[in-house]
């Protein structure tokens, strides 16, 4: 039996509206390495852009579309019509909104998150390095989010610590809002993932502040973050990638992120018992071996040093300590 025409028509809304109301298993579907930056010389001017890769700069999404907002946490919070507007900007790439490379400083892919969650001990090699028994659970601190700092600035060595060590980490960004969070469904809430340092003062970590670790990791720059925000769909297996920090061009950490206790499906489930889990909130995912503190003798960053952190697929950071 052949249907009328508005029947049909009639069937694929319903489906059309049905469809809509089924969860999007991505914050983001698109493959796109989403920055923040400013133009050269306009340090307060924040924008928000997708890089075209292989050197051929930035688009701007504001310059493409002026409803679009200026940072990313506001981008991340307009949920797929943010994603879906920078999804296009980067397939139309229209010359007058393209900025070169050359006038761009890459900032954090988030300032000013609401939360910035990490987990301690969460590399199998990390914990065998300084013969601690592997977590039965996530071990979860914080840093301030005024730790954080862009991809290429500097590391400012506080005056209060003779101990900065680093540490390399995965760091993944919430995308939308959720509490109770189940592990099946977790990864539709992350928007990407980025490369970050949890800087530390070990003597404030360890031996200070009742053996609790947050001064420890949150002096000013204490968290180098960057260089872009790189979607869910553009990372093969997040939990399969290289990870590597060099210190004035010496490997020092070099593993892989299949040595994670808790993936990012098993955090997000176990911090979302907690507190609710906004868009921008940042997630530094632990540090593989070869932390200064562990060596024989303990190594310590000094001014001039430079530190960079490299993950596959996702990029790298370089900032020098001062």
């Amino acid at each position: 039996m052949r249907l009328p025409l508005h029947s049909l028509s009639l069937i694929s809304r319903s489906l059309s509206d049905r469809l809509s109301t089924i969860p999007s298993r991505r914050v983001c579907g698109a493959a796109m390495r989403l920055v923040q930056f400013c133009r050269q010389g306009d340090e307060g001017g924040v924008r928000v852009g997708v890089d075209r890769g292989e050197g051929l700069g930035v688009v701007d999404l504001k310059a493409f579309d002026p409803s679009m907002p200026m940072t990313m946490r506001e981008l991340l919070e307009m949920g797929a019509k943010g994603m879906q507007c920078a999804q296009r900007a980067l397939e139309v790439s229209p010359a007058q909104c393209v900025v070169p490379f050359a006038e761009v400083r890459l900032l954090s892919p988030v300032l000013a998150p609401e939360k910035v969650v990490c987990v301690g001990m969460n590399y199998r090699d990390h914990c065998l390095e300084q013969n601690a028994p592997i977590p039965k659970e996530p071990i979860i601190f914080s840093k301030f989010p005024s730790a954080i700092t862009g991809p290429f600035d500097d590391i400012t060595l506080p005056d209060e610590s003779q101990e900065v060590d680093w540490e390399v980490e995965l760091a993944f960004v919430i995308g939308r809002k959720g509490k109770h969070i189940k592990e099946e469904d977790a990864m539709s809430y992350v928007a990407g993932f980025t490369v970050a340092n949890d800087v530390s003062a070990r003597d404030w970590q360890m031996k200070r502040n009742g053996n609790q670790w947050l001064l420890g990791k949150t002096f000013d720059s204490f968290c180098p973050l960057g260089p872009a925000l790189v979607t869910t769909s553009a990372v093969t297996d997040p939990h399969n990638l290289g990870i590597r920090c060099l210190v004035n061009g010496i490997a020092v950490q070099n593993s892989n992120t299949d040595q994670l206790i808790f993936k990012t499906e098993q955090v997000v489930a176990w911090v979302s018992q907690f507190v609710t889990l906004s868009p921008g909130d940042v997630f530094l995912t632990g540090t593989p071996p070869g932390v200064g503190v562990f060596r024989n003798p303990p190594v310590f960053l000094k001014k001039g040093d430079v530190v960079e952190c490299q993950i596959d697929q996702v990029g790298v950071i370089r900032n020098n300590v001062v």
